[in-house]
Formats: C-alpha cells, structure tokens, sequence
C-alpha cells in the first residue's frame, strides 16, 4: 500500500462543512422568540384548524432552526455570507435634457424623491434643513425612519444632505448639477450612501442593507433621469 493510500485510510471521515454564520444576535433572538410563538399557536390549534396549525408549526420550525444554527439560507443566496454590516454606496452620473435651476429645483423639494426612488416610502420636509425619511419595507415589518438636515447647499449647483448623529441607519447624499458642453440640458452626477449603526442592534437591522437593495437604490437613482 503506498504511503498516499495510507493516508488516505487514517485521515478519518472528512470534516463536514459548517454553514456559514450571517444572522446577528438580535436577529437570532428574533427569529427563536417568534419561532416558539408560532409552533405554540400552531400546537393550541392543531385540532381545530389543522391546516393553518401545520403550516405555522412548519414556519415556527424554519424560524427556530435559523435563530439556533444563526444562518439564514435566503441570506446566503443573495450574497450575504456573514454578520458584517453591508454598506451601500451608489454614484451616477448622467445627462438631462432639462435646464440646470429647474433640475436643481426638482431635487432641493426633498418630498419629491419618493416619486421616483421606490424604495423610500416617504421624505417629509420640516422645515428648511430638516427632514424626515421612512424606508419602504415590507408589509408587517417595522419601520425605519430616521431624521436627516441639508449640510450644503448652493443653490443651482449642489446639494449634500445627511442622517442626524445617532440615527438607525446612517444616511448621506450629494447630487451636483453642471451645465452640459453643448449648453443643451444638466449633468447630474448622484453618490447616495446607507450604512447601519454599529453593535447588536445595528445588526438586526443590517438585513435590509443587502445586494437586492443596492441593486433597488442603484435603480431608483437612475430612474430620476426617466422621471424628469
């Protein structure tokens, strides 16, 4: 027997691959207290309506299974492979065949971005420099708001704005307006950034900053060119 095949023999079974951690601890806590909520409603209503009661024992199980072993298949697939939050930064450029002050105009009315950016569900102006922002999540989910002020303008030409210290998800914008050459429309030139807040609780929310919504903000962003 060569010395290879011996190796081979007492190397042992191959070590199995552990599925890899990408729930945070607030998420893991989550999902077990609504897992063990559910299979119990699930279990009181067994008799009485036992279709409803198994598929709620069924999610009950998913729920608990995901907050014990801390992995999320969904997760996985859409490319979040570990607890570290994903921070999202979006840049474009592109032409408008609008004239700079009205393109600038458009934008400085902040309430105008939910028109075309679907995944805000709404921007409410307070008052010259503040804001209030709500994301647009799925139905049955909390929402996630945070308040944001204008920290540059001038007017015609640029605008940066950005979240309040200590908001949920750290927020911040800047969108200039340029001439174009040919003197026929606008350059817009957008960098838009999400980042959630650091430790546990950052981390429950981290979920909703994935490659699905970079790719849902990336869009949003160029569907401003579209809309005007």
């Amino acid at each position: 027997m060569t010395s290879l095949a011996l190796q081979n023999r007492y190397r042992g079974p191959a070590e199995s691959q552990e599925p890899s951690l990408n729930l945070s601890t607030a998420e893991r806590t989550i999902s077990i207290a609504s897992g063990i909520k559910l299979a119990l409603s699930g279990f009181r209503g067994l008799f009485k309506s036992p279709f409803a009661s198994i598929i709620k024992l069924g999610a009950g199980g998913y729920l608990l299974n995901r907050g014990l072993t801390g992995h999320c298949e969904l997760y996985s697939r859409m490319g979040r492979n570990n607890t570290k939050p994903v921070n999202i930064n979006i840049r474009s450029s592109y032409h408008i065949d609008k004239p700079r002050q009205e393109v600038y105009d458009f934008w400085r009315k902040l309430d105008n971005l939910p028109l075309f950016m679907k995944h805000l569900e709404s921007v409410e102006v307070i008052d010259n420099k503040r804001s209030h922002w709500v994301l647009k999540l799925p139905i049955g989910t909390a929402k996630v708001s945070w308040d944001g002020e204008i920290v540059r303008d001038e007017p015609g030409y640029s605008i940066g704005w950005s979240s309040i210290p200590g908001s949920l998800i750290d927020n911040a914008g800047k969108v200039r307006f340029q001439d174009s050459l040919n003197g026929s429309g606008t350059l817009v030139d957008i960098i838009i950034s999400y980042r959630p807040p650091a430790g546990g609780f950052g981390g429950g929310i981290a979920h909703i900053l994935n490659p699905v919504f970079k790719n849902m903000v990336d869009k949003d962003v160029r569907n401003f060119k579209q809309y005007m």
